[in-house]
């Protein structure tokens, strides 16, 4: 029997000009949080803004930008992202430590403009994001979310169908709920 794969396959190689691709938000996906993204929540945004105008961050923080996004756009799946690493020390360190494996998340920093909560479920669903920048990250809120080399495409980008991944929201959220099933004994 073969090893059940929770996450996608490691990050390859950058290409050698430093690009990648990926997914840096699913649709219909419960991530850490409690948050799900709907389809069409980025339309405005990337309609406003261009990939150009959403920044490419290292760990969300603002002080160190890698690259610039060549591709920001919603597909049936989610957003799809192509970029390119360049320019500073913080894009030659996230380059290394992409090739190393050892960074391929994809993170999206936003400010909510619309959303549905569900305070039963702990679920609060995003209609509409004012999106900021995405970060490559080590530990994305999303576990789904990763960087892959350019030239994979999308239909290898996340390593398995979508629906055969396993959804890391419902698996947090029937841990919180264990946890609290558990507290009430």
């Amino acid at each position: 029997m073969a090893p059940e794969r929770k996450f996608a396959a490691p990050l390859e190689a950058v290409a050698a000009d430093g690009r990648f691709c990926g997914y840096a938000s699913l649709f219909g996906r419960m991530d850490l949080s409690g948050d799900v993204v709907m389809p069409g929540a980025f339309a405005r945004t990337l309609r406003l803004r261009g990939a150009r105008g959403v920044r490419m961050l290292l760990e969300h923080d603002p002080r160190a930008p890698v690259g610039v996004w060549l591709t920001l756009e919603e597909d049936r799946r989610g957003l799809w992202v192509e970029g390119r690493i360049a320019g500073s020390a913080d894009a030659a360190r996230a380059g290394a430590l992409m090739r190393a494996g050892r960074l391929d998340g994809l993170s999206i920093g936003f400010r909510t403009v619309g959303a549905d909560e569900d305070r039963l479920a702990r679920v609060r669903r995003l209609t509409e994001i004012d999106l900021w920048e995405v970060s490559l990250v080590a530990s994305p809120m999303l576990p789904e979310a990763r960087a892959r080399a350019a030239g994979r495409g999308r239909a290898e980008a996340g390593g398995v169908a979508p629906e055969a991944a396993v959804d890391a929201g419902l698996v947090a959220l029937l841990r919180r709920e264990t946890a609290i099933l558990r507290q009430t004994r």
